[in-house]
């Protein structure tokens, strides 16, 4: 189970994902940050297991703005190994 709740914090919006997230809740995900913009932040401090799908989208978040907030550092770890593989460095 996933739940995304919205936080405003000035001009900012954090959205805080709790639970699973899988490759099956990306599009709600995206909807969620299609709304707030560029001033989304994704805070990941509840987050349970992901997959690589949710990796390579956690990837494309990052490249185009996205702000992350406490996320764990085996995510972290994943998408370097995932761009790293990408890139064939």
């Amino acid at each position: 189970m996933l739940k995304i709740e919205t936080l405003s914090v000035g001009n900012q919006t954090i959205l805080k994902v709790i639970g699973r997230l899988q490759s099956k809740n990306l599009p709600e995900l995206a909807a969620q940050i299609a709304i707030h913009g560029a001033n989304a932040i994704l805070d990941m401090d509840e987050v349970m297991p992901v997959d690589v799908e949710v990796v390579r989208f956690l990837i494309e978040l990052e490249s185009s703005g996205v702000q992350f907030a406490h996320c764990p550092p085996y995510i972290r770890e994943w998408m370097a190994c995932e761009r790293e593989h990408r890139t064939g460095t």
